[in-house]
């Protein structure tokens, strides 16, 4: 059986944990790496994108990195339940152009009773900006 520890029900602490390591999964910007924190069948919804399982995750964040270079992400917690975990973020990147954009947004997490992640809903804007105004 899989597990993703911390597992719920989720305290203040464990849900820090979660975060934490989501961001340090993100910032790998390794695709299979971060797959495995997310249960064989998850869901989600990510900007205008409808993506279900491992897989399709695999091929979305190995696309993701393609177009967005240099990237790096900074997530904060929002609140929490036993179940679910809610998380603002901001991430910066470049296009191959060598544009640089912030890009704001929010996360609505829910994990199964393994601690694997079963639904991810992401809501995010982009905001280009002057490499001189990076702050991540």
């Amino acid at each position: 059986m899989e597990q993703r520890h911390p597992i719920p029900p989720f305290t203040r602490a464990t849900a820090l944990q979660k975060v934490q390591a989501a961001e340090d999964a993100w910032n790998s910007r390794d695709p299979l790496k971060i797959a495995q924190a997310y249960s064989k069948n998850s869901q989600w919804r990510n900007r205008d994108c409808f993506i279900t399982g491992r897989d399709e995750i695999v091929k979305f964040l190995s696309h993701k990195w393609h177009n967005e270079l240099d990237y790096k992400l900074k997530k904060e917690l929002w609140c929490f339940d036993e179940t679910h975990i809610a998380v603002r973020f901001k991430y910066e990147w470049h296009n191959s152009l060598g544009q640089w954009f912030r890009s704001y947004g929010n996360e609505l997490w829910q994990f199964d009773e393994n601690g694997l992640m079963e639904r991810r809903e992401a809501s995010i804007n982009d905001l280009a900006i002057d490499e001189a105004d990076r702050t991540l």
